[in-house]
């Protein structure tokens, strides 16, 4: 197509004084080498939350120029990055923790280096800065409030960043109710613990209480974070063992026991190695229990999830501020929608399945004796293989 001044051909937009317009694409991680070497002088990203943070900051290595051939009316305004994105989607969390919160509309900042060093704004976009649009097409306000939900509607109409729309848990999860704050669980409660294990990604170990009532309460957690997003802090086994022991030893004084506490079941699997991680875990005393790795683990978690907080039977301790910040922004797996997309920071989340999937039986009916070393592990009189 040619308008005299611009041509587009295929996947370029080609101007009559020779620059150019790259339409790329990259949809999964793996893609961003497509530019390693590439000279960027502008990045324009339409819908910023469909990207991880890990494609956004390549990319953004890849904007460069030197000021040779740039006419003086131009210094200064390339390299630039221009994004536009509404709330939600796979990136909804990182985006909004890097252009939103703490953020004050339309004022330009300098970004320290370990975020690029460039100068940000964010500049929100509401319905009525575009008039033109509610003149020529009156209906369309309408047809967003036909969305039917309520959060999708707010974050499309309003902008509003703390609506997650389209999030697994959305309409479920309430963070006005669902958040507590903290206070001393007696010690006649059942309490346990669950772990989710990462090295290179987050772990995440959840204290969980339970009850009279069956009101469940997740109370404390430790959270091996990288300070980025789904990035870990490499912490060795038995590092985080000693964290734990020292809690152990903590609570014991306090009258608390943990006697069964759920855990990914990968960890009981040696993979060619002397010691599983559970084993590991073992030897510095601190022991787990493989969780439930049933075909329909996952969604059967998930919907525990989901009774619990719509019959509010589930909280959470506002000191628990990774389950808090990573379980809320959680999308539906494309696949699968009855469980979460795995690609997200989902660790927090799968310690918290784990630890509830562990309470559908009654304490008396739980009666497991495990060897980590061997995989195996004893229910009642029956001997059980994990299978990894």
């Amino acid at each position: 197509m040619t308008a005299g001044w611009v041509d587009i051909v295929e996947s370029e937009i080609r101007f009559w004084n020779g620059s150019k317009i790259y339409l790329c694409h990259c949809e999964h991680e793996k893609h961003r080498f497509k530019y390693q070497g590439a000279e960027m002088h502008v990045l324009l990203i339409d819908e910023l939350t469909t990207f991880t943070e890990v494609i956004y900051k390549f990319l953004r290595t890849r904007v460069r120029m030197t000021s040779i051939g740039v006419p003086s009316d131009l210094a200064g305004r390339f390299p630039r990055i221009l994004c536009s994105s509404n709330p939600g989607n796979i990136g909804h969390g990182w985006v909004k923790r890097t252009f939103i919160t703490g953020r004050q509309p339309m004022l330009v900042e300098r970004m320290g280096e370990s975020e690029g060093g460039m100068l940000r704004q964010f500049i929100p976009a509401l319905m009525e800065d575009n008039p033109t649009l509610e003149r020529d097409d009156p209906t369309y306000r309408a047809r967003i409030k036909g969305l039917g939900s309520a959060a999708l509607v707010r974050a499309f109409e309003k902008g509003d960043w703390d609506a997650v729309a389209g999030s697994f848990l959305e309409g479920v999860w309430d963070a006005d109710k669902h958040i507590v704050k903290p206070f001393p669980i007696p010690s006649n409660w059942k309490t346990w613990r669950s772990l989710d294990w990462g090295y290179s990604k987050p772990y995440s170990v959840l204290w969980h209480a339970l009850n009279p009532d069956g009101v469940h309460y997740v109370w404390r957690e430790l959270y091996g974070w990288g300070e980025k997003e789904n990035v870990g802090s490499r912490e060795e086994v038995s590092e985080v063992a000693k964290k734990i022991q020292r809690i152990q030893e903590h609570d014991a004084r306090l009258g608390y026991e943990y006697r069964t506490n759920p855990a990914d079941p990968s960890i009981f699997a040696k993979v060619g190695h002397e010691h599983s991680v559970a084993g590991l875990f073992r030897k510095n005393k601190v022991i787990w229990q493989p969780a439930d790795a049933g075909a329909r683990s996952r969604v059967n978690g998930a919907q525990q999830v989901i009774e619990l907080l719509q019959s509010d039977r589930l909280f959470v301790f506002e000191s628990c501020r990774h389950l808090i910040r990573t379980m809320p922004a959680l999308m539906p797996d494309e696949n699968n929608p009855e469980d979460v997309n795995t690609k997200m920071e989902d660790h927090a989340w799968d310690a918290l399945r784990y630890g509830l999937m562990r309470v559908r039986r009654s304490p008396d009916e739980q009666q497991i004796s495990v060897d980590p070393e061997e995989g195996t592990y004893k229910h009642s009189d029956d001997t059980f293989r994990l299978k990894v």
